[in-house]
């Protein structure tokens, strides 16, 4: 049996190379596609104008709390240092404030104090100024009761030598320098009225021993008329409270003070009140 002949087609110079070109598209798949585009333009369109919609409503956010991180967990530790710091400052002030509480109650304590001191001070002056005042009335009426005997002994005084004024003189400038002492008596220490007492002694007149009565003794002198040897006293007759000699060219020798002892000053520094004659 002879087999069927096959027609042979005569081919393309072309046909054994591959075509390049891209298989086209199935109609159903193009209708997809444009499908597709229409559907996303019309649901970006829809959402334009959703938010257009939706833009003057207030939009909500739920924020979470950070997670802690070592910066905050830094800045935690400088705020605790720093409150810390800060009450150690308010007690530091508060200590501060009571010790200067306690300083001004001190101050005012002592203040108190000072007053009352002062109170005391001047109460004790008082005292002192009115006994003096005492004293002193003691004195003038001691003197007022023996103003007769003082009179009575003016008169029993004799009549010195010639030399007697010079003796007195001599004895009184041998004690200049020697001390003072109140109720001292010699040799080395006197005061005034028994450094007047000795040095009349020792001519042989007998003066009393205090300056009240040596000035009730003797002649009273004006002081323009005094001369060497006259006993001068300082405050009243009767009550004189410091007496000295008169010895020339406007001076007198006196145991002054303690501070002094026996000196010679002048007179015209330190006037004194009366002068009585007994030599």
């Amino acid at each position: 049996m002879k087999e069927p002949l096959v027609p042979v087609v005569p081919m393309s110079h072309t046909a054994h190379i591959r075509s390049h070109r891209k298989p086209r598209r199935s109609a159903t798949s193009s209708i997809a596609l444009r499908a597709g585009v229409a559907g996303g333009v019309l649901s970006m369109a829809a959402a334009g104008a959703s938010a257009s919609a939706n833009a003057a409503e207030p939009v909500t956010q739920t924020i979470e709390l950070p997670t802690l991180t070592a910066d905050m967990s830094a800045q935690v530790a400088q705020s605790a240092a720093a409150t810390q710091q800060a009450a150690a400052n308010y007690e530091l002030r508060a200590e501060r404030d009571a010790a200067a509480a306690k300083a001004a109650a001190e101050a005012k304590k002592d203040l108190a104090e000072a007053k009352k001191k002062a109170e005391a001070k001047k109460k004790a002056a008082e005292a002192a100024r009115k006994a003096a005042a005492e004293r002193a009335n003691r004195s003038a009426e001691r003197a007022t009761l023996s103003a007769s005997a003082s009179a009575s002994a003016s008169t029993s005084v004799s009549a010195p030598s010639s030399g007697s004024v010079a003796t007195v003189i001599a004895f009184l400038k041998a004690q200049v320098g020697d001390a003072y002492v109140m109720g001292a008596t010699g040799p080395n220490a006197w005061d005034c009225s028994s450094l007047v007492q000795a040095a009349y002694k020792q001519v042989g007149v007998d003066l009393p021993r205090v300056s009240q009565d040596q000035s009730m003794a003797g002649t009273d002198v004006p002081l323009s008329d005094v001369q060497v040897g006259d006993i001068l006293y300082w405050g009243g007759k009767g009550s004189a409270y410091h007496v000295g000699v008169y010895i020339g060219d406007g001076q007198y020798l006196d145991a002054a003070n303690p501070s002094k002892g026996v000196v010679i000053q002048d007179l015209s520094g330190y006037p004194a009140s009366g002068a009585v004659r007994v030599l």
